[in-house]
């Protein structure tokens, strides 16, 4: 499996912003200003299960996904950080780390399909990306 054929889900694609990208993974902002959100997507095709990555990529999504937790803590600082890999909608092999406040408006319940999303107005949207773009780099 390589890179090169490596496609993001539509539905992925439609509801977020690419980032970037980390060794392994495409990076993410959820377009949904109620919660600061980040996707990581393996870039392999084919994958719909953490248990599908090889030994070396299992490896390194867990050491992205430590990185895009101190982003996110560094982004938002949040009271809380979830981490979550669901599939239940979207089958390729996708990892949210989601910054939770107590005053957000789903706490403490999840937010996968909590209300209507919100997306960032653009100029906030790309100064999101790019302190992101910029803490990912120097993580």
């Amino acid at each position: 499996m390589t890179e090169s054929t490596f496609a993001l889900d539509s539905r992925l694609a439609a509801d977020t912003v690419e980032v970037g990208d980390l060794a392994l993974c495409r990076v993410l902002l959820m377009d949904d200003a109620r919660f600061p959100w980040l996707i990581l997507v393996p870039r392999r095709p084919d994958l719909s299960e953490i248990t599908d990555l090889s030994e070396p990529d299992s490896v390194a999504l867990w050491q992205e996904i430590r990185i895009a937790t101190g982003v996110m803590q560094a982004l938002a600082t949040p009271d809380k950080v979830n981490v979550g890999a669901l599939g239940n909608i979207v089958t390729q092999l996708h990892v949210h780390v989601v910054g939770r406040f107590r005053s957000d408006p789903a706490w403490p319940g999840p937010v996968w399909g909590f209300g209507t999303c919100t997306p960032y107005p653009l100029h906030a949207r790309a100064q999101l990306i790019e302190r992101a773009g910029a803490l990912f780099s120097a993580a």
